[in-house]
């Protein structure tokens, strides 16, 4: 169950803002949420387990249904852990949702999710989940310390922080233990002295090539204060390098695991044609360059002007490789991009797709499509618009991209065929 869908059916809230409530907390949902009900009213509760009962102070109130977070554990579930960070508690910082779960039950809370998405929104069956195998794998690398990019916001004090869930108000911090080693040595928050009088943020990024930066954003420009301005990244057997405000993915060992996993599922073969869209610095073009070989070709379409220039420099070695500069679905439209395509890597970003850029690609007609996904929301309602046009998901893997977190990534393998 999602919000959307309680506030549509439920009847109003009789619980008001920041009354406390005893409740037995049920399923997990996404959102980092559990589902609770109190006198038939849906309540999605943080810092809950399922089948703990606990006193949940309301939050938010809304038409339908409202917000809490479990304040006390009355009964706590077995599935419970000390959070390792004093902020990650009810009023204190958004950033992490299951600090408070055991590493085993965060993959299991996360498959759950991916679970409920696909068979409510994708409209697949238990027994065609069951088929898939569906489940989330952990990253190697442990629960902390593997964000290689974090951005601070700055409050009225001038001091660095992060934000209270649902929240713009900044809670300032002297250490976020998801940070990568080499962030959270950086003289950026108290008690360390540093100051930020004229941030509205403060981005940190410590890439796998070795390279620590911290960049100091002002209205909305960027002024670097340390560390290169260009960073270099190591995977898929490649030196990357890019703007230190350009997307790369935060966990360390992700664009590794993404690229084989994409690769393992669409299997290119020599002399293939290929498509990479949502590309950025080209990541996946790369692998798919190596597998179809010179007697193919690969285009990559990107639209961020940071993601256009890194793959143009970042590929310029592979001659059978294009990068096209232009949103998705122009391109589709216009025909910048065009068939015949035998596979395609479709990586975009957390809305999804869509359905016209779905249709845009059943009708090209490749024989497969790697999916790559950061909503199991959006990559759901994809698959349903993809079945809807006699495509079917024949492979998902799930991947603990962002531990301590509610997100997930998704990488399916989708094929034309009854």
């Amino acid at each position: 169950m999602t919000e959307s869908t309680a506030a549509t059916v439920e009847p109003e809230s009789g619980l008001a803002e920041a009354e406390r409530v005893e409740l037995t907390v049920d399923a997990v949902a996404p959102g980092g949420h559990c589902v609770a009900r109190v006198d038939g009213q849906v309540v999605f509760v943080r810092h809950a387990l399922p089948g703990e009962r606990v006193i949940a102070e309301v939050t938010e109130v809304h038409k339908g249904f409202v917000r809490a977070d479990a304040v006390t554990v009355l009964d706590a579930s077995p599935d419970r852990v000390e959070p390792p960070c004093p902020y990650a508690k009810p009023g204190a910082c958004g950033g992490c949702d299951l600090q408070h779960v055991a590493p085993a039950a965060q993959l299991a809370w996360k498959t759950a999710v991916v679970r409920e998405q696909l068979t409510r929104l994708g409209g697949l069956t238990d027994a065609e989940l069951d088929g898939l195998g569906v489940r989330v794998e952990a990253l190697p690398g442990g629960l902390l310390g593997w964000r290689s990019r974090v951005r601070y916001a700055v409050d009225a004090a001038d001091r660095a922080g992060l934000l209270k869930h649902r929240s713009h108000e900044v809670v300032p911090i002297d250490s976020c233990l998801i940070a990568h080693p080499a962030i959270q040595e950086l003289p950026v928050l108290a008690p360390t002295g540093a100051s930020w009088p004229a941030a509205d943020a403060v981005e940190t990024v410590a890439s796998t090539g070795g390279d620590v930066t911290v960049v100091e954003v002002r209205g909305g420009i960027s002024m670097q204060v340390s560390g290169p301005a260009v960073v270099r990244e190591v995977a898929a057997d490649r030196a990357w390098t890019l703007p230190a405000s350009a997307f790369w993915q935060v966990h360390p060992a992700a664009a590794d695991t993404l690229s084989t996993a994409v690769l393992e599922l669409l299997d290119p073969r020599p002399g293939e044609v290929a498509w990479d869209l949502y590309g950025g610095a080209g990541l996946f073009a790369a692998g798919l360059a190596a597998k179809v070989g010179a007697s193919g070709r690969v285009t990559v379409v990107e639209a961020a002007p940071q993601g256009v220039s890194a793959a143009r420099r970042n590929l310029a070695d592979l001659p059978r490789v294009e990068v096209v500069s232009a949103r998705v679905e122009t391109a589709l439209a216009r025909r910048r991009i065009t068939g015949p395509v035998d596979v395609v890597v479709l990586d975009p970003p957390r809305a999804g797709a869509g359905a016209p850029v779905v249709r845009a690609l059943a009708a090209a007609g490749p024989r497969a499509i790697a999916y790559v996904a950061c909503d199991p929301a959006a990559f759901a309602r994809d698959v349903r618009t993809f079945a809807g046009l006699g495509w079917r998901l024949t492979a998902l893997r799930g991947f603990d991209l962002f531990p301590m977190t509610q997100h997930v990534e998704l990488v399916g393998l989708l094929v034309p065929g009854p």
